[in-house]
């Protein structure tokens, strides 16, 4: 392998944040990342909601990054043709002491900036929010909070980045490091070694087990489950706006979030766990999550939900753990990136430029930088009237491959050349098997497709990588009779 002068460890929005904005520069970059596809660890599991800046601690880094990723957020979606939805956030109160409360969560969100923000009563709520418990009593209202598809946000990233000259190798598990010497490292995975002069360490749940290995034992990850539940689309506009409680020390509580898929969720739970790879949901989970929800929005049935899932945050303390490590010069770690991490990545891919800088990168801007990408074709979001169109341009829009989510033929085969490898890899990308039959129909027209492009055996086909297949191959040599 040919000397990196950066390489990124962690494919999830973090990595490929930082990926696209140090492709700006005249570097040479890798971004290595353990799973078959990118977005496969903890950014898999995110709500999408960006965040405006209104229940954090102020005097918290992460505080400052969310307000500021608020805002390019907005400027880097347009760039990149993903559908960014301003919904606005409700932070409600049930009672007057918690009407205080909300007061105080105003004057630390003013203090960072956040624009726009009021303190709304019951007459307002119920002409905005209908469905809203009568409980409530008044509410705060931030409208720059929005949502977007997480997954879609690291795929555009990556596919920017790799325009912009990022080499990005999958199935590349960092195994150990080397340091040869000041700002030289050498790098063994499963795909071989690599060198570089600087490594960014965003690697999520594992982000301490890559910092020792360079000899910076300085914090540990703490898993902490949250349980969230998916809702039918045709409860898509049971809430106007995502609905929070009253933040707690370790929680922004169980709340009602609206996604840019259409699909509301209720959940997290938040719940400090050992096990790195527990993804378990649970019958306590469901009821607590489902009580809450229902606190907020009575109408919420249990009948309504369609899917269960859990994700892992990782965890490392109070605040986001960036910095160069005073133990291996050359050596960033990006750790501890739980919420509103997808919110501040694209500040915290800023901040690690000026780390970088400050340690003796030289960042020289290319001539020109490829800042613009084209836009996702979703039948999903478009009218019949737009459909007819595409499908008299191309008639493979017209072949319906999942009808839950109305994703056709075409839109399969570009996620797979675009670098979907494996089912879960075209479901993020497409939504195909994200609706009520979770794929009862498509799957085996989505694994067919995917053989095709691919040229892969049936056999070979997985679900989210090794491990994971779908069809075994009988061998059975056996023979009865004569």
């Amino acid at each position: 392998m040919r000397p990196y002068d950066v390489i990124i460890i962690g494919g999830g929005v973090i990595g490929t944040s930082i990926a696209r904005e140090l492709s700006r520069y005249k570097l040479s970059m890798a971004l290595l990342e353990k799973e078959e596809e990118l977005a496969f660890g903890v950014s898999k599991s995110n709500s999408g909601i960006i965040h405006p800046g209104t229940q954090i601690p102020a005097h918290l880094l992460k505080s400052r990054l969310c307000v500021k990723g608020n805002s390019l957020t907005r400027k880097i979606s347009k760039e990149l043709g993903i559908d960014f939805k301003e919904v606005g956030e409700l932070i409600v109160a049930f009672n007057e002491e918690e009407r205080l409360k909300l007061v105080h969560l105003k004057k630390e969100a003013e203090s960072l900036n956040v624009p726009r923000l009021m303190i709304v009563d019951r007459r307002w709520l119920d002409n905005n929010e209908p469905n809203l418990s009568k409980e409530v009593v008044a509410a705060l209202y931030a409208p720059t909070a929005g949502i977007v598809s997480p997954y879609r946000w690291v795929y555009s990233l990556s596919e920017n980045a790799a325009r912009n000259g990022v080499e990005i190798y999958t199935l590349a598990k960092v195994e150990k490091i080397n340091i040869k010497g000041k700002k030289e490292f050498d790098l063994f995975t499963t795909r071989g070694m690599f060198k570089a002069r600087y490594i960014i360490n965003a690697a999520g749940l594992f982000a301490d087990d890559i910092s020792r290995m360079a000899g910076a034992d300085d914090f540990k990850i703490r898993p902490r489950k949250g349980e969230e539940f998916l809702l039918d689309k045709k409860k898509e506009n049971i809430t106007n706006h995502l609905i929070f409680p009253l933040p707690s020390k370790i929680s922004k509580g169980v709340l009602i979030i609206k996604t840019s898929d259409g699909n509301p969720m209720i959940g997290p739970t938040a719940e400090d766990v050992e096990d790195r790879f527990d993804l378990a949901t649970s019958e306590i989970g469901f009821k607590k999550v489902l009580f809450h929800a229902q606190r907020l929005v009575p109408s919420i049935n249990g009948d309504d939900i369609i899917a269960y899932f859990a994700g892992l945050r990782p965890v490392a303390g109070d605040d986001f753990i960036i910095r160069h490590s005073g133990f291996a010069p050359g050596f960033v770690n990006v750790a501890g990136i739980q919420s509103p991490g997808l919110t501040a990545a694209s500040a915290i891919a800023l901040m690690v430029s000026g780390i970088l800088k400050n340690n003796g990168l030289s960042l020289r801007k290319k001539i020109f930088f490829h800042r613009h990408r084209r836009k996702d074709m979703h039948l999903f979001n478009k009218t019949l009237s737009k459909t007819k169109k595409l499908i008299k341009e191309d008639s493979s829009y017209g072949d319906i491959v999942c009808r839950c989510e109305m994703v056709s033929a075409k839109e399969v085969k570009d996620a797979i050349r675009r670098g979907a490898k494996t089912l879960d890899g075209i479901k993020f990308r497409t939504r195909a098997q994200a609706g009520r039959c979770h794929g009862t129909f498509c799957t085996t027209r989505l694994m067919k497709i995917l053989a095709e492009e691919s040229q892969k055996k049936l056999t070979d086909i997985t679900k989210r990588g090794r491990g994971s297949e779908i069809v075994k191959e009988d061998r059975s040599t056996e023979c009865f009779g004569g």
